[in-house]
């Protein structure tokens, strides 16, 4: 068995409040298997098992990359009244939402129809010929500062679609546009917690 197999294993030993972002070896395997080379990037992750690496997009999943706190609010409606979500990052501070292939290209058109465009903060969306950067399925507190929020666990993750993102991204817009006060479910940023159960994934 592989060394980064073996750490990831090793990983589900860890206290209950680090669990939900520990990236399974299902999970490594579907992370690789966008790369060119899924051998060569499990091979990288082996020798250095808290290195990110660069995935291409629009074949395995798309991202919809959005500010923080944006995501955040994205990530409440989600698992409050939603059908939850994909793999979840943090990178720099923005957060990179795993969706369906597809989802890159028909959703900024489907929030202009909507006439929500201007109520969302500005969103990058990658697609084809896009490529972001990824945690490594080890760590979650790398020099990149990318960590895992919800870490894929299976080697076939739910992938929300365009519509499913349009509707978080309206929710998070009348939440981020109301006066009331909001509690968010997420801890402080430098604070690695559960966040949420994924077995309620829908």
């Amino acid at each position: 068995m592989s060394d980064v197999f073996s750490l990831l294993r090793d990983s589900t030993h860890d206290s209950d409040r680090h669990q939900a972002a520990q990236v399974t070896p299902a999970g490594a395997a579907w992370l690789a298997s966008a790369a060119t080379y899924p051998r060569s990037t499990l091979s990288l992750w082996e020798s250095r098992p808290v290195a990110p690496v660069v995935l291409p997009c629009g074949s395995v999943f798309d991202v919809v990359n959005v500010p923080s706190i944006f995501g955040r609010r994205m990530l409440d409606a989600l698992w409050a009244d939603g059908p939850g979500c994909g793999p979840v990052a943090t990178h720099r501070g923005r957060m990179l939402l795993f969706t369906a292939p597809g989802t890159a290209q028909r959703l900024p058109s489907l929030l202009d129809w909507e006439e929500w465009g201007s109520a969302v903060p500005p969103l990058l969306c990658h697609g084809t010929g896009d490529a972001v950067t990824v945690p490594s399925p080890t760590s979650n507190n790398t020099l990149s500062g990318a960590r895992w929020v919800v870490a894929p666990d299976t080697r076939h993750p739910w992938l929300p679609g365009p519509e499913v993102m349009l509707w978080a991204c309206v929710r998070a817009a009348r939440a981020t546009s109301s006066s009331a006060v909001r509690i968010s479910i997420f801890p402080p940023a430098d604070q690695d917690a559960k966040v949420y159960d994924v077995t309620r994934r829908r």
